[in-house]
């Protein structure tokens, strides 16, 4: 079961949430929106776990933690690269899949701060939200690290591989 595995996971990784007991959290996935995008997190290999609390907006932050990126791969950024990909276009795309399922691409500040959290991306990559004024000239982001760095590298946003995905959180 889905909250079994979230609660296992919550306790074996204590040190990504310190500070957080699961019974508060637990009490916050009772919607059918949070258990649907918390379930493809899991079944698309995310490892979804908290990785933090905002206090801005009062909520916890779950966030695919595995240790490479999801098998959600082998996709463009988003649904106007795949439409301009003349060849071999993916199926669908980071963005619409994220979409699709109400979360969020993790932007460059999260990803950076994931990585404090562990080794994550060691031999693959993941996009990374990508700001207007590159996505507008055609670029995406995309994050890994390699050498105990945190690379974060550009793209033709219409590029895909078969070893980069993209990570999500979600609020809740």
């Amino acid at each position: 079961m889905l909250i079994d595995k979230l609660k296992e996971r919550f306790y074996a990784h204590k040190e990504r949430h310190p500070l957080i007991e699961w019974e508060e959290v637990e009490k916050r996935i009772n919607r059918e929106d949070i258990i649907k995008a918390l379930s493809w997190m899991e079944e698309t290999g995310g490892e979804p776990d908290v990785i933090g609390y905002d206090e801005n907006d009062y909520t916890y932050i779950i966030c695919d933690c595995s240790k490479e990126t999801p098998d959600r791969r082998s996709v463009c950024y988003d649904e106007k690269a795949r439409l301009k990909r003349k060849k071999n276009p993916p199926q669908t795309s980071a963005q619409e899949l994220a979409d699709a399922y109400g979360v969020k691409i993790l932007d460059e500040r999260e990803y950076l701060y994931l990585q404090t959290l562990g080794g994550f991306d060691l031999k693959t990559s993941s996009w990374i939200l990508t700001p207007d004024d590159i996505r507008s000239k055609g670029g995406a982001l995309f994050g890994e690290k390699r050498f105990d760095h945190v690379f974060i590298y550009h793209n033709g946003v219409e590029s895909y591989y078969s070893v980069r995905g993209f990570r999500v959180l979600i609020k809740i």
